[in-house]
């Protein structure tokens, strides 16, 4: 059963959350963080992207960068644009998109949970990217960024969550970049905060949304710190980890496409007439044409638009891994035509997630940056729950969520 606990988080006063908040450090290079702070120094990047505090091209990665995270967080704590709250606890965090809200429990999650399985995954994670968010978390002693989690729809919980929303926020502001609404309310009356641990207590398993990299961070470094404290004692801060949790329903996964910069030496008739041995291939012209269920993609190839609907056959619906459309796409596309076996290192292939729009599928291609371009209908929240219940893995880059989570809202100390 999942193991939570309350918190006293640092954050912004009231009058400075708008000049604190930033998007989440892996969503932006560093240009566009350094564009996005500009005069700014109250911006989050200046922790989270600390590299656009030295010249243009200065490695992301070198010790100084991570050293300049601390010394900046140190800074906003200094100078009062950080401060730490004097209670622990729990923390309602509301995103609305195009007229819809879902709401989320802001809690610490038990370290334990991610080690033993209760904190459930379904993507792979990269050696290299949990290093780099092990330093991130390592050197300023803090989960700067939480993680995105889904846990089962709970009556008791929508109940208190609607009792404090009534209410007015904490924070409540919309980003201008993309116009989405962000509030924060505060849980701080013991009984609420009893009935939100003792109702996660209830639950098998939390499922990680977004985040895997952030998620496996967190809890390896709780684990190292555990590992090298000679008088741990099992409840000390460091062995959880921040995490936004939202129920299941109130989700929303959007399509996550691809882009190919070559076709493997074929001619698009070439291409188009090997994809008819397993799909049914239909123009649909220069309208952009979107997926419009499970197992059709959209094609976008030489100025036209293509409807490919994979045959009956060519996957298995009781297979939670083989019926996925990123499955299908890969092994029958991807693989079998273009030759890219590997969608986690080939450099033959990139990835734009659906919040981008279909328009910037055709852009791309249209630029001549790419050759052709591939939409996906996007995977359900039951899909990525059974995948996870069943131990499997989902392929790279299968699951877009929307809105993101705004960074510099709450931030977790870990001592």
């Amino acid at each position: 059963m999942a193991v939570i606990k309350p918190f006293r988080a640092v954050r912004p006063p009231k009058s400075m959350v708008e000049d604190v908040q930033s998007r989440p450090y892996d969503v932006l290079n560093s240009d566009e963080a350094r564009a996005e702070a500009g005069n700014n120094e109250k911006s989050l990047y200046h922790i989270i992207r600390p590299e656009i505090d030295f010249p243009v091209g200065t490695d992301e990665h070198a010790p100084e960068v991570y050293e300049k995270a601390a010394e900046n967080f140190a800074k906003f704590q200094k100078n009062g644009w950080l401060v730490q709250d004097d209670k622990e606890q729990y923390y309602i965090y509301a995103q609305t998109m195009n007229g819809k809200t879902q709401y989320g429990l802001v809690v610490c999650a038990y370290v334990d949970d991610y080690m033993n399985g209760v904190i459930k995954k379904h993507e792979l994670t990269r050696k290299d990217k949990e290093e780099d968010r092990m330093k991130h978390v390592r050197v300023n002693d803090a989960n700067i960024e939480p993680v995105f989690f889904a846990f089962p729809d709970n009556a008791t919980l929508d109940a208190l969550v609607a009792k404090y929303t009534a209410e007015e926020p904490e924070y409540d502001f919309t980003a201008a970049l993309d116009g989405f609404r962000h509030r924060l309310w505060i849980v701080d009356a013991d009984e609420d905060i009893k009935t939100i641990t003792a109702e996660f207590a209830k639950m098998p398993a939390l499922y990680i949304a977004d985040g895997h990299h952030r998620s496996a961070a967190a809890a390896l470094v709780g684990k190292e710190k555990a590992d090298n404290n000679p008088c741990h004692r099992g409840d000390e801060e460091y062995n959880y980890f921040m995490a936004v949790c939202f129920p299941s329903s109130q989700l929303t996964i959007i399509d996550y496409n691809r882009v190919v910069k070559d076709l493997n030496g074929l001619s698009s008739q070439e291409f188009l007439s090997a994809l008819q041995k397993n799909f049914d291939v239909e123009c649909k012209g220069a309208d952009i044409y979107k997926p419009n269920a499970l197992h059709n993609f959209s094609l976008y190839l030489d100025g036209a638009w293509y409807s490919l609907t994979a045959k009956t056959g060519t996957y298995d619906d009781n297979d939670p891994i083989g019926v996925l459309d990123v499955t299908i796409s890969s092994n029958l596309i991807l693989g079998d035509i273009l030759g890219i076996e590997d969608l986690r290192t080939s450099k033959r292939v990139d990835f734009v997630g659906g919040i981008r729009g279909l328009e910037e599928l055709k852009r791309r291609v249209d630029s001549g940056e790419m050759r052709a371009a591939l939409a996906l209908y996007p995977v359900s929240m039951k899909q990525l729950v059974d995948i996870a219940d069943t131990g499997n893995i989902m392929p790279p880059k299968t699951t877009w969520f929307e809105p993101k989570l705004r960074s510099g809202l709450v931030i977790h100390k870990l001592s």
